[in-house]
């Protein structure tokens, strides 16, 4: 997994930090309530190595979840 995601749950400069517990909760998030497979989750973790941004921006970006999935995750980690 990536570090970047395991740090606090703060926004700093735009960006995305969780502590491992919320970024294990997104995770489940994604599988359970937005049925985002482990597949997706994997293929949009290993493009975070080579390009870092936050998880749900990288789903998006390649095309994994839609935006109003998107939103939904920004909503979502807005009440985590």
């Amino acid at each position: 997994m990536v570090d970047f995601y395991k740090t606090t749950h703060t926004k700093h400069r735009g960006e995305i930090h969780m502590s491992p517990s919320t970024y294990s909760r997104l995770i489940n998030f994604l599988q359970e309530e937005l049925a985002i497979s482990p597949a997706c989750i994997g293929v949009a973790l290993r493009h975070s190595e080579q390009d870092p941004g936050p998880l749900p921006m990288i789903l998006w970006q390649y095309g994994l979840i839609t935006l109003e999935q998107l939103d939904l995750v920004f909503d979502w980690l807005e009440t985590a």
